[in-house]
C-alpha cells in the first residue's frame, strides 16, 4: 500500500524560510503503529526520496497521541529566493506519497 492511501493527511509546509516540514496523520491506530514500528520512515529513506544528504534531515518525530509523524529537513534554497519553486513548501510531500508501506 502507498503511504498516500494509508494516511488521512499527508502535507508539507515551511518550517521557517530554510526548512520544510512534512506531516502524516492516520485515523487507524493499528496502521500508525505498523508504520512506526516498521522503521520504514528513517533518515536514509527520506534522504533517498528527497535527494538530500541525511545530515540535512533535522527531525523525524512520531506523535503517538496524534497518530502521526513529522519530518523536518533543510530546503535546497530558502523560501522566496531565486530558484525557489514552492515558496510555501506546500507541495513537498509528493515524494512520500508513492512510498510503499507494508501493512
Amino acid at each position: 500500500m502507498k503511504l498516500y492511501d494509508a494516511a488521512v493527511v499527508l502535507r508539507s509546509k515551511n518550517s521557517g524560510p530554510f526548512e520544510i516540514t512534512v506531516d502524516a496523520l492516520f485515523d487507524n491506530p493499528a496502521t500508525y503503529r505498523k508504520i512506526k514500528e516498521s522503521g520504514v520512515i528513517n533518515k536514509q529513506k527520506v534522504s533517498e526520496l528527497y535527494n538530500i544528504a541525511p545530515e540535512l534531515i533535522t527531525h523525524i518525530v512520531f506523535f503517538d497521541q496524534a497518530l502521526g509523524f513529522k519530518i523536518t529537513f533543510a530546503r535546497k534554497v530558502s523560501s522566496g529566493t531565486f530558484l525557489d519553486r514552492d515558496v510555501y513548501g506546500a507541495q513537498q510531500h509528493a515524494p512520500l506519497m508513492e512510498m510503499e508501506v507494508d501493512l
